[in-house]
Protein backbone atom coordinates (compact mmCIF):
# COMPACT_ATOMS: atom_id res chain seq x y z
CA UNK A 1 0.00 0.00 0.00
CA UNK A 2 1.36 3.31 -0.82
CA UNK A 3 2.23 5.35 2.03
CA UNK A 4 0.93 8.93 2.66
CA UNK A 5 2.74 9.74 5.46
CA UNK A 6 6.29 8.57 6.60
CA UNK A 7 8.36 8.48 9.64
CA UNK A 8 11.88 7.98 9.86
CA UNK A 9 13.58 7.75 13.76
CA UNK A 10 11.60 10.67 15.30
CA UNK A 11 13.39 11.54 18.50
CA UNK A 12 12.06 14.76 20.57
CA UNK A 13 13.71 15.33 24.35
CA UNK A 14 12.40 18.40 25.53
CA UNK A 15 14.03 21.37 27.59
CA UNK A 16 13.67 19.56 30.55
CA UNK A 17 15.26 16.46 29.70
CA UNK A 18 12.19 14.13 29.17
CA UNK A 19 12.52 12.12 26.08
CA UNK A 20 9.09 12.11 25.08
CA UNK A 21 9.67 9.93 21.46
CA UNK A 22 12.79 7.60 20.89
CA UNK A 23 13.66 6.82 17.15
CA UNK A 24 10.04 6.13 16.08
CA UNK A 25 9.57 5.39 12.31
CA UNK A 26 6.28 4.48 11.21
CA UNK A 27 4.57 4.45 7.61
CA UNK A 28 1.06 5.03 7.61
CA UNK A 29 -0.75 4.00 4.56
CA UNK A 30 -3.26 5.78 2.35
CA UNK A 31 -6.54 5.23 3.42
CA UNK A 32 -6.53 3.32 6.44
CA UNK A 33 -7.83 4.04 10.03
CA UNK A 34 -4.78 3.55 12.21
CA UNK A 35 -4.83 3.54 16.21
CA UNK A 36 -2.41 4.69 18.47
CA UNK A 37 -2.46 3.13 22.14
CA UNK A 38 -0.42 3.76 24.65
CA UNK A 39 -1.12 5.00 28.92
CA UNK A 40 -1.07 8.75 29.40
CA UNK A 41 2.93 10.04 29.09
CA UNK A 42 3.82 7.48 25.88
CA UNK A 43 4.38 9.97 23.85
CA UNK A 44 0.87 9.51 21.48
CA UNK A 45 0.30 13.35 21.47
CA UNK A 46 4.08 14.37 21.16
CA UNK A 47 4.28 12.07 18.34
CA UNK A 48 1.12 13.68 16.63
CA UNK A 49 2.29 16.74 17.14
CA UNK A 50 5.82 16.53 15.79
CA UNK A 51 4.03 15.15 12.70
CA UNK A 52 1.73 17.99 12.42
CA UNK A 53 4.71 20.71 12.98
CA UNK A 54 3.54 21.60 15.75
CA UNK A 55 6.49 20.71 17.67
CA UNK A 56 9.84 20.56 16.51
CA UNK A 57 11.73 17.37 16.68
CA UNK A 58 15.00 16.89 18.51
CA UNK A 59 15.85 14.42 15.51
CA UNK A 60 14.42 12.46 12.63
CA UNK A 61 12.34 13.40 9.46
CA UNK A 62 8.65 13.25 8.53
CA UNK A 63 7.38 13.51 5.24
CA UNK A 64 3.70 14.10 4.24
CA UNK A 65 2.90 12.71 0.95
CA UNK A 66 6.45 13.62 -0.16
CA UNK A 67 6.60 16.77 1.29
CA UNK A 68 8.88 17.25 4.30
CA UNK A 69 6.96 18.95 7.40
CA UNK A 70 9.52 21.58 8.41
CA UNK A 71 11.14 22.70 4.83
CA UNK A 72 7.59 22.03 2.93
CA UNK A 73 5.59 23.20 6.40
CA UNK A 74 2.69 24.69 4.15
CA UNK A 75 2.43 22.41 1.56
CA UNK A 76 2.50 19.11 4.35
CA UNK A 77 0.16 20.94 6.99
CA UNK A 78 -2.48 21.76 4.43
CA UNK A 79 -2.87 18.34 4.12
CA UNK A 80 -3.89 17.16 7.31
CA UNK A 81 -7.00 17.93 9.58
CA UNK A 82 -6.26 17.80 13.63
CA UNK A 83 -8.58 17.89 16.13
CA UNK A 84 -6.50 18.32 19.49
CA UNK A 85 -7.68 17.00 22.94
CA UNK A 86 -7.66 20.47 24.21
CA UNK A 87 -11.01 22.41 23.76
CA UNK A 88 -9.07 25.49 22.75
CA UNK A 89 -11.61 27.90 21.46
CA UNK A 90 -12.52 31.51 21.23
CA UNK A 91 -15.96 32.87 23.13
CA UNK A 92 -17.58 35.10 21.51
CA UNK A 93 -17.40 34.13 17.68
CA UNK A 94 -20.66 31.60 15.90
CA UNK A 95 -19.45 28.60 15.09
CA UNK A 96 -20.32 29.66 11.48
CA UNK A 97 -17.73 32.18 11.42
CA UNK A 98 -15.41 29.64 13.56
CA UNK A 99 -15.37 27.25 10.70
CA UNK A 100 -16.13 29.33 8.16
CA UNK A 101 -12.44 31.10 8.94
CA UNK A 102 -10.69 28.02 9.65
CA UNK A 103 -10.97 26.78 6.01
CA UNK A 104 -9.66 30.52 5.20
CA UNK A 105 -6.75 29.93 6.96
CA UNK A 106 -5.44 26.96 4.42
CA UNK A 107 -6.04 29.30 1.53
CA UNK A 108 -9.62 27.37 0.32
CA UNK A 109 -12.43 29.58 -1.61
CA UNK A 110 -15.62 29.64 0.32
CA UNK A 111 -18.08 26.45 0.12
CA UNK A 112 -20.83 27.47 1.86
CA UNK A 113 -22.46 24.16 0.62
CA UNK A 114 -19.90 22.56 1.96
CA UNK A 115 -19.61 23.94 5.53
CA UNK A 116 -23.15 23.61 5.65
CA UNK A 117 -23.22 19.75 4.75
CA UNK A 118 -19.97 19.33 7.29
CA UNK A 119 -22.15 21.08 10.34
CA UNK A 120 -25.12 19.34 9.69
CA UNK A 121 -22.97 15.62 9.81
CA UNK A 122 -21.80 16.88 13.21
CA UNK A 123 -25.72 17.90 14.51
CA UNK A 124 -24.21 21.33 14.46
CA UNK A 125 -26.33 23.23 11.84
CA UNK A 126 -28.73 24.45 14.29
CA UNK A 127 -25.76 25.94 16.32
CA UNK A 128 -24.64 27.81 13.38
CA UNK A 129 -25.71 31.09 14.64
CA UNK A 130 -24.43 30.52 18.25
CA UNK A 131 -21.79 32.15 20.20
CA UNK A 132 -18.90 29.56 21.58
CA UNK A 133 -19.31 30.18 24.70
CA UNK A 134 -22.87 29.45 24.95
CA UNK A 135 -21.97 25.17 23.65
CA UNK A 136 -21.49 22.85 26.09
CA UNK A 137 -18.52 20.82 26.21
CA UNK A 138 -19.77 18.12 23.61
CA UNK A 139 -20.81 21.03 21.14
CA UNK A 140 -17.58 22.56 21.61
CA UNK A 141 -15.99 18.96 20.53
CA UNK A 142 -18.29 19.18 17.59
CA UNK A 143 -16.86 22.53 16.69
CA UNK A 144 -13.37 21.29 17.17
CA UNK A 145 -13.91 18.80 14.74
CA UNK A 146 -15.60 20.32 11.89
CA UNK A 147 -12.55 23.29 12.38
CA UNK A 148 -10.19 20.12 11.24
CA UNK A 149 -12.29 19.18 8.38
CA UNK A 150 -13.21 22.91 7.04
CA UNK A 151 -10.32 22.41 4.33
CA UNK A 152 -11.06 18.89 3.25
CA UNK A 153 -7.74 17.58 4.08
CA UNK A 154 -6.05 13.68 3.02
CA UNK A 155 -5.33 13.08 6.47
CA UNK A 156 -7.37 13.67 10.23
CA UNK A 157 -5.43 13.19 13.29
CA UNK A 158 -7.73 12.59 16.52
CA UNK A 159 -6.12 12.68 19.66
CA UNK A 160 -7.99 11.29 22.20
CA UNK A 161 -11.53 12.36 20.71
CA UNK A 162 -13.79 11.01 22.65
CA UNK A 163 -12.74 11.67 25.99
CA UNK A 164 -15.09 12.76 28.43
CA UNK A 165 -17.81 13.25 25.06
CA UNK A 166 -21.41 12.20 25.44
CA UNK A 167 -22.10 8.69 23.87
CA UNK A 168 -24.20 10.39 20.89
CA UNK A 169 -21.55 12.48 19.79
CA UNK A 170 -19.02 9.54 19.53
CA UNK A 171 -21.39 7.94 17.80
CA UNK A 172 -21.70 10.13 15.45
CA UNK A 173 -17.92 10.58 15.43
CA UNK A 174 -17.14 7.10 14.33
CA UNK A 175 -19.96 7.33 11.65
CA UNK A 176 -18.01 9.98 10.02
CA UNK A 177 -14.87 8.45 10.43
CA UNK A 178 -16.11 5.79 8.44
CA UNK A 179 -17.78 8.15 5.75
CA UNK A 180 -14.16 9.94 5.63
CA UNK A 181 -12.27 6.47 5.28
CA UNK A 182 -14.66 5.36 2.40
CA UNK A 183 -14.35 8.59 0.79
CA UNK A 184 -9.96 8.39 1.01
CA UNK A 185 -9.22 10.67 3.99
CA UNK A 186 -6.12 8.24 6.05
CA UNK A 187 -7.35 8.80 9.99
CA UNK A 188 -5.01 8.79 12.55
CA UNK A 189 -6.68 8.30 16.12
CA UNK A 190 -5.52 8.34 19.55
CA UNK A 191 -7.75 6.42 22.10
CA UNK A 192 -8.51 5.62 25.50
CA UNK A 193 -11.41 3.69 24.68
CA UNK A 194 -9.59 0.21 23.45
CA UNK A 195 -13.02 -0.83 22.23
CA UNK A 196 -13.16 1.87 19.43
CA UNK A 197 -9.71 1.06 18.23
CA UNK A 198 -11.01 -2.92 17.83
CA UNK A 199 -14.14 -1.43 16.11
CA UNK A 200 -13.10 0.16 13.55
CA UNK A 201 -9.41 0.41 13.20
CA UNK A 202 -6.93 -1.52 10.37
CA UNK A 203 -3.85 -1.40 12.08
CA UNK A 204 -3.14 -0.85 15.52
CA UNK A 205 0.41 0.81 17.10
CA UNK A 206 1.33 0.70 20.09
CA UNK A 207 3.76 3.33 22.24
CA UNK A 208 4.87 3.34 25.32
CA UNK A 209 7.67 5.64 26.84
CA UNK A 210 8.16 7.22 23.92
CA UNK A 211 9.06 4.00 21.77
CA UNK A 212 6.51 2.58 19.03
CA UNK A 213 6.47 -1.45 20.47
CA UNK A 214 5.02 -2.62 17.29
CA UNK A 215 2.37 -1.68 14.55
CA UNK A 216 0.25 -4.23 13.20
CA UNK A 217 -2.70 -5.29 11.30
CA UNK A 218 -5.58 -5.55 14.07
CA UNK A 219 -6.53 -9.22 13.03
CA UNK A 220 -3.22 -10.46 12.47
CA UNK A 221 -2.30 -8.64 16.00
CA UNK A 222 -5.19 -10.51 17.87
CA UNK A 223 -4.90 -13.83 16.45
CA UNK A 224 -0.90 -13.55 16.33
CA UNK A 225 -0.60 -12.12 20.12
CA UNK A 226 -4.09 -13.25 21.30
CA UNK A 227 -5.21 -16.36 23.19
CA UNK A 228 -8.30 -18.14 22.69
CA UNK A 229 -9.51 -20.43 25.99
CA UNK A 230 -12.15 -23.14 25.95
CA UNK A 231 -13.55 -23.12 29.09
CA UNK A 232 -14.93 -26.38 30.79
CA UNK A 233 -18.34 -26.30 32.63
CA UNK A 234 -18.30 -29.55 34.97
CA UNK A 235 -21.48 -30.73 36.61
CA UNK A 236 -19.76 -31.18 40.28
CA UNK A 237 -16.98 -29.09 41.65
CA UNK A 238 -13.23 -30.21 42.24
CA UNK A 239 -10.84 -28.98 44.16
CA UNK A 240 -8.25 -30.59 42.27
CA UNK A 241 -7.45 -32.37 38.53
CA UNK A 242 -6.85 -35.53 37.97
CA UNK A 243 -3.29 -36.18 37.59
CA UNK A 244 -3.74 -37.99 33.94
CA UNK A 245 -4.82 -34.88 32.79
CA UNK A 246 -1.65 -33.25 33.79
CA UNK A 247 -0.22 -33.24 30.08
CA UNK A 248 -2.65 -30.63 29.15
CA UNK A 249 -1.76 -27.64 31.44
CA UNK A 250 -5.01 -26.91 32.70
CA UNK A 251 -6.06 -23.81 35.15
CA UNK A 252 -8.82 -24.95 37.70
CA UNK A 253 -10.74 -22.15 38.32
CA UNK A 254 -11.73 -20.92 41.63
CA UNK A 255 -15.02 -22.22 41.98
CA UNK A 256 -14.17 -25.53 41.24
CA UNK A 257 -16.62 -26.01 38.53
CA UNK A 258 -14.77 -24.48 35.22
CA UNK A 259 -11.75 -26.11 33.82
CA UNK A 260 -9.25 -23.33 31.25
CA UNK A 261 -7.42 -24.66 28.38
CA UNK A 262 -5.13 -22.75 26.62
CA UNK A 263 -4.87 -23.05 22.92
CA UNK A 264 -3.06 -21.63 19.86
CA UNK A 265 -4.96 -20.66 17.33
CA UNK A 266 -2.69 -21.10 14.64
CA UNK A 267 -2.16 -24.43 15.51
CA UNK A 268 -3.39 -27.24 12.94
CA UNK A 269 -4.02 -29.27 16.16
CA UNK A 270 -5.88 -27.69 19.17
CA UNK A 271 -5.98 -30.86 21.27
CA UNK A 272 -9.70 -30.28 21.96
CA UNK A 273 -10.98 -33.58 20.55
CA UNK A 274 -8.08 -35.36 22.93
CA UNK A 275 -9.02 -33.15 25.69
CA UNK A 276 -12.13 -34.01 26.29
CA UNK A 277 -11.68 -37.45 25.58
CA UNK A 278 -9.56 -37.30 28.99
CA UNK A 279 -11.70 -35.58 30.65
CA UNK A 280 -14.00 -38.13 30.39
CA UNK A 281 -12.06 -40.81 30.89
CA UNK A 282 -11.03 -39.31 34.55
CA UNK A 283 -14.28 -38.94 35.36
CA UNK A 284 -15.58 -36.00 34.98
CA UNK A 285 -18.80 -35.45 33.83
CA UNK A 286 -18.99 -31.91 31.43
CA UNK A 287 -21.94 -29.79 31.68
CA UNK A 288 -21.39 -26.84 29.28
CA UNK A 289 -18.22 -25.51 26.94
CA UNK A 290 -17.37 -21.84 25.62
CA UNK A 291 -14.51 -20.22 24.51
CA UNK A 292 -12.74 -17.14 25.52
CA UNK A 293 -10.88 -15.08 22.34
CA UNK A 294 -8.73 -12.57 24.32
CA UNK A 295 -9.46 -9.04 23.50
CA UNK A 296 -7.21 -6.11 21.85
CA UNK A 297 -7.47 -4.58 25.96
CA UNK A 298 -6.06 -7.90 27.22
CA UNK A 299 -2.65 -7.71 24.40
CA UNK A 300 -2.20 -4.22 25.16
CA UNK A 301 -2.12 -4.77 29.01
CA UNK A 302 0.20 -7.84 28.32
CA UNK A 303 2.73 -6.10 26.02
CA UNK A 304 3.28 -2.25 28.12
CA UNK A 305 3.40 -4.66 31.05
CA UNK A 306 6.71 -6.60 29.07
CA UNK A 307 8.16 -3.85 27.64
CA UNK A 308 8.90 -2.23 31.25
Amino acid sequence: MRSIVSINRLSKTYASGHQALKAVSLDIHEGEILALLGPNGAGKTTLISTICGIVSPSSGAVSVDGFDNISQFRQARTLIGLVPQELTLGAFETVWNTVNFSRGLFGKKKNSRYLEKLLKDLSLFDKKDSELRTLSGGMKRRVLIAKALSHEPRILFLDEPTAGVDVELRKDMWNMVSRLRESGVTIILTTHYIEEAEAIADRVGIINNGKLLLVENKQKLMQTLGRKQLIIELRAAVTTLPESLGCYELELLDDGFHIAYTYDTLSKHTGITALLQAISEAGLSLKDLHIEQSSLEDIFVNLVAEKR
